[in-house]
């Protein structure tokens, strides 16, 4: 496999200007969650390029490359392609001024905050250099570009379409996602690696009333303030020490004026576990303080709540992460690192899930070495150190896309090599 990988690496130079202004042209224009058709046509017509037999249009606006090569096993290498509702705050001379209108039709700011526009170059890299060194491998790569990760629907809506019977049965599938690591570094990790996430929206029901008159009313100002209080103790006092949970309340919205004392109040909650028996615990203990703090309260109404974008657990396959950990350090080296699990979630494992087949999905380093260790010298990393969804981050160009790009080669290669 070393030899292999060397000698298709041997041509990623040939590829750099292509793939970096490839990279800036996708930051340039991102696109929301199930509206990727420019990135799309973009992928479609580079695959087509280099070979691939392509099918578009998998899941709304997926897009699927398949090359042949001889016998072998076949590998399934996946990107996502969707962009953040966020308003891009990096200075970068192509950084993205887009404004789009998302799912409900309002006018966002449109921003690749996580990443997903690397994801793609250094797939479509992966592919390209591939499919120009035939002669070092054999079997079948399927390059697969899913939409709508930011919605946790993308790989599911893929499997939906019929994506089983589309393409040929992958033997393994490999992903990846940049991070706010020293760039240049890759992080393998077995068993769980990104948690469960699961969204709540809680709907709490008062009495309203003028602001000079709250005896008159039920405030649902106050009862979410409890909600939200009472919510702190289920990690606390509920999850047993030495598991894991977050119960995150990312927003709270109640009134339209001072003097207003509305109906009702809106909590949206956000989840992360890793145990299916935690994550149980812990809606059911949402749902029981919604509830009772409710009724507390003299609510008119019992609280409406509803759990919505759920992400799966990705949970590495051993023996997979043994394989590309071992050819991990034969090509990288010291750059191998082990930054452990993940609380970010990921809909990836929907897909081998899907075919019954293991998979692996690891993490690369998209800040520049030097700014990270200075940060982590200083002890001040989560302060100074943009991470994924920030209007800041910014990965760097290189070694971020050849680290990547390498990574995707390597790992494949592991199989087909």
């Amino acid at each position: 496999m070393a030899s292999s990988a060397s000698s298709v690496l041997s041509a990623q130079s040939s590829i750099k200007d292509w793939q970096e202004s490839l990279y800036k042209d996708l930051h340039a224009h991102p696109e929301l969650s199930h509206q990727e058709r420019r990135t799309a046509g973009v992928v479609a017509e580079e695959l087509r390029r280099d070979g691939f037999a392509v099918q578009e249009g998998i899941g709304g606006t997926g897009v699927v490359g398949v090359l042949e090569n001889g016998p072998g096993p076949t590998v399934l290498l996946r990107a996502d392609m969707d962009a953040l509702p966020i308003a891009e705050a990096t200075g970068l001379d192509y950084a993205s001024t887009v404004h789009a209108a998302d799912g409900s039709g309002r006018e966002v700011p449109v921003m690749h905050g996580c990443g997903h526009d690397i994801h793609v170059s250094c797939l479509l890299g992966a592919g390209r250099l591939l499919a120009g060194s035939r002669d070092s491998w054999s079997g079948t790569l399927v390059a697969l570009f899913q939409p709508a990760e930011e919605t946790s629907d993308g790989a599911q809506g893929m499997v939906d379409d019929g994506l089983a019977r589309r393409i040929p049965r992958p033997d393994v599938a490999l992903g990846q996602h940049v991070l706010a690591w020293p760039a240049g570094t890759v992080s393998p990790h077995a068993g769980a690696f990104l948690s469960m996430a699961d969204s709540v929206r809680i709907t709490l029901y008062g009495r309203g009333s003028h602001g000079s008159m709250p005896h008159l009313s039920i405030d649902p100002a106050v009862l979410a303030s409890m909600v939200v209080v009472r919510l702190q103790g289920i990690v606390s006092r509920e999850v047993p020490p030495g598991e894991f949970a977050v119960v995150t309340v990312g927003r709270i919205a109640v009134g339209a004026k001072s003097n207003i004392i509305d109906d009702h109040a809106v909590l949206e909650l956000n989840i992360r576990t890793y145990d299916r028996s935690i994550r149980d615990q812990v809606l059911a203990a949402i749902e029981r303080i919604a509830r009772a703090e409710s009724a507390a309260s003299g609510s008119s109404k019992e609280p409406d709540i509803e759990v919505y974008d759920s992400y799966p657990l990705t949970d590495n396959s051993t023996e997979a992460t043994a394989r590309v950990e071992k050819a991990f350090r034969d090509h990288f080296g010291d750059h191998l690192a082990d930054y452990g699990r993940q609380t970010a979630s990921e809909d990836f494992s929907a897909v081998p899930d899907a075919f019954g087949v293991p998979y692996t999905y690891w993490g690369f380093g998209g800040t520049e070495p030097g700014a990270y260790r200075a940060a982590e010298e200083r002890g001040t990393v989560s302060a100074d150190i943009p991470a994924n969804h920030s209007p800041r981050f910014a990965p760097v160009i290189q070694p971020t896309l050849e680290t990547g790009t390498a990574a995707l080669v390597v790992a494949a290669l592991a199989w087909l090599g």
